[in-house]
């Protein structure tokens, strides 16, 4: 699967002169953001790891260079799952990784929801943990003690695919956009029992937020995105 186009070119070396950005020098020139700011900007070895993603990663970044403040399409599966969940439940989810858990990889929004990005395997094996916890919509003959506490969770894997925020920009265009950006080669991504147990943390905390950083209205299912103001 291409990340953006299909890829019917053998990506010459000597291909004819580009007139497009140097998206490459653009990462690097934001690197003086201040630290809240460079939370939710790519750097250039974050952009990297992302076209790796791609069945054609050289035609990804000429993509970005072309287009550096549209959005992509990039499978799932090689180099990450991505488990999306609503935006408020999603925020929680991140309070309890940064306060209490082991921190999260790159996170994204779009249209109203939180893309986590996992280790390659979460989106196979998180359901069965969360069924296993007693989550989700019911068995026959079974009672299941927490049913309804826990939103709908979606899991992108093998044969799927999301949509990643642009490289630059995105902030305030309404479109999807970094909270958490790639910014290394190799980031650390958590795997199904870290994002179990951030779920199982939030679902069955009594009070909207156990962290001490700020208190939640209650959940609104037509919630807009909340900025988040804590990376790490």
């Amino acid at each position: 699967m291409s990340a953006w186009l299909n890829d019917e070119t053998t990506l010459q070396t000597a291909a004819a002169p580009r007139h497009d950005v140097d998206i490459f020098a653009l990462l690097r020139d934001r690197a003086g953001l201040r630290a809240d700011d460079r939370a939710a900007q790519v750097t250039a070895s974050g952009a990297a790891w992302l076209a790796d993603a791609s069945a054609y990663p050289r035609s990804t970044l000429s993509q970005w260079e072309a287009r550096p403040c549209s959005p992509g399409v990039l499978p799932c599966g090689s180099s990450f799952d991505v488990v999306n969940v609503p935006a408020l439940f999603g925020r929680r989810m991140l309070e309890q990784l940064w306060a209490e858990g082991p921190g999260s990889g790159p996170v994204a929004t779009h249209r109203g929801r939180m893309l986590l990005f996992a280790s390659p395997g979460t989106a196979q094996r998180l359901p069965s943990l969360l069924a296993w916890e007693e989550w989700g919509t019911g068995s026959a003959g079974g009672s299941r003690r927490h049913q309804g506490a826990l939103p709908p969770v979606l899991c992108h894997g093998t044969g799927d695919a999301v949509t990643v925020p642009p490289l630059t920009g995105g902030a305030g265009t309404g479109g999807p956009r970094w909270l958490v950006a790639p910014d290394t080669r190799s980031p650390w991504l958590p795997g199904p029992d870290v994002l179990l147990w951030a779920c199982v943390r939030v679902g069955r905390s009594a009070a909207p937020s156990t962290t001490g950083y700020s208190i939640f209205p209650p959940a609104d299912p037509g919630a807009n995105v909340y900025d988040v103001s804590k990376r790490r």
